[in-house]
């Protein structure tokens, strides 16, 4: 576990902000400019399976390879001392769609129009650029604030861990998924 006041890269971290499975995200502040962000840290026990760590490469890839307000975007990628994988990326302020729905229930429904075009231009940059998302859920939208949007929200896609990069984009022969292997979250997969 990673505490307070440790570094990654020229980061330092301030708070831990969640854990999943796989890994946990930290607050940090790069001291020199001042620049808060947020990182992403592969549990060091994952770090030496060849799969999960090129699927957390392909995150960071894919991100960066998508240029878009929609889509959180990353600074850097690395490893830490002892060998886990981190992504350096914005910090987003606000909340996860999925804590919106559950807070605001049916009073979300009025947002779902504006919210789904702005996530479907997000999605059509990502698509512009062989990238495909795979898991996209309302745990993998957030919403921050931007004043330039009607409402005042902005949507931003994040987790690109299991997207698929076509041949076209795929750098450093990252491969992807075995054929027929199940990759998301079931209850938001296609048919």
């Amino acid at each position: 576990s990673i505490s307070d006041e440790q570094r990654i890269g020229s980061y330092r971290i301030v708070r831990k902000l969640g854990e999943g499975g796989m890994g946990a995200v930290y607050e940090a502040v790069h001291d020199q400019i001042g620049r808060r962000a947020a990182i992403k840290v592969l549990h060091p026990q994952y770090a030496t399976n060849q799969q999960i760590a090129s699927r957390f490469l392909n995150e960071a890839r894919a991100a960066n390879l998508i240029e878009h307000p929609g889509i959180v975007e990353v600074f850097e990628f690395g490893q830490t001392p002892d060998g886990a994988p981190f992504i350096v990326m914005e910090l987003l302020k606000g909340e996860a769609m999925s804590a919106r729905i559950r807070r605001l229930g049916d009073a979300a429904a009025g947002d779902a129009l504006r919210f789904g075009r702005q996530i479907a231009s997000a999605l059509a940059a990502a698509h512009a650029q062989g990238i495909i998302h795979r898991d996209l859920k309302p745990d993998n939208i957030f919403l921050v604030r931007d004043p330039d949007m009607l409402g005042g929200l902005r949507p931003k896609i994040l987790d690109f861990g299991i997207a698929k990069v076509t041949e076209a984009q795929r750098i450093g022969g990252v491969s992807k998924t075995r054929t027929g292997a199940v990759l998301g979250t079931p209850t938001y997969m296609s048919p």
